[in-house]
């Protein structure tokens, strides 16, 4: 039998994001009344664990075996690492207050479907409740508003991959908070044609009659919204680009909320920015 092979490796994060992520543990741990040396890995090795599932896409089963723990041990690790993250994300309202005090001229609307591998879900009508048919693969819906520069504020919970964005954006309530944010405060929502009638907040390209044509002043405004808007996709890209894990979730389709809100706070901290 071949003897194992050590190597040296990077992780593509700064120490200053594993000491707070560990800071986070440690603080969970004590309110649960955690003992000392009760654990195998101490906070900032559990830290470490977490980032590399997320930056590097690390396998729990290389993981439990770096760290001499058992699978089981190791997917406990990671999930309290997601959840001490996730409950660190800002929820809807308080991503609108910050937006309208950063005097932002307008606010990015996106949906992105993360792949899973988790199938055969039944839904209404008996289809695949977590197929997208227009991404040709199974994941879960999530909406992600992003600042005019394309950086991300927001993320909502995860929906079936098979729902349309405006559907995701009415069950998270977007719909009615981007509406009120635009009549308030004058700050629109720049979408694609996905969110069309979504209401008068939003701004989306005007959709080509059939069997007509735009009009002259109709097909600049789309060059303009969508030269705009196409930044947005800059959130999405941030997200998946920086995390591995976002691009592939192994995981029960319902955890990519938490994966999703903990990914969003692991790119505030890394860039200190959440606006």
């Amino acid at each position: 039998m071949p003897s194992s092979i050590t190597y040296t490796a990077v992780l593509d994060v700064s120490r200053a994001t594993a000491e707070h992520l560990a800071r986070l543990l440690y603080e969970h741990q004590a309110r649960l009344g955690t003992r000392k040396d009760t654990r195998k890995l101490g906070a900032f090795k559990q830290a470490v664990l977490v980032l590399r599932w997320f930056v590097d896409g690390t396998r729990i089963v290389q993981l439990a075996r770096d760290n001499a723990i058992s699978v089981p041990t190791g997917y406990r690790y990671l999930h309290e690492g997601l959840i001490v993250l996730a409950d660190h994300a800002p929820d809807l309202s308080t991503a609108l207050e910050r937006a309208a005090a950063a005097g932002y001229t307008h606010l990015n609307l996106d949906g992105t479907v993360i792949r899973t591998d988790r199938v055969a879900a039944p839904g209404p009508n008996k289809a695949d409740l977590w197929w997208s048919g227009r991404h040709r693969h199974h994941g879960g819906n999530v909406q992600v508003i992003s600042a005019p520069d394309g950086w991300p504020i927001w993320v909502s919970p995860v929906r079936p991959g098979r729902e349309h964005d405006t559907t995701c954006a009415r069950a998270h309530g977007l719909v009615d908070a981007l509406n009120r944010l635009a009549a308030t405060l004058g700050v629109p929502t720049l979408t694609d044609l996905g969110y069309e009638n979504a209401g008068t907040g939003f701004r989306h390209p005007v959709k080509k009659p059939q069997g007509g044509e735009l009009a002259e002043s109709e097909q600049a405004f789309n060059k303009v919204i969508r030269g705009i808007h196409g930044v947005a996709e800059r959130a999405n890209a941030l997200l998946k680009v920086t995390f591995k894990a976002l691009r592939r979730v192994s995981l029960d389709p319902s955890r990519i909320t938490r994966i999703a809100r903990a990914a969003l706070v692991l790119l505030q901290l890394e860039h200190g920015r959440t606006t």
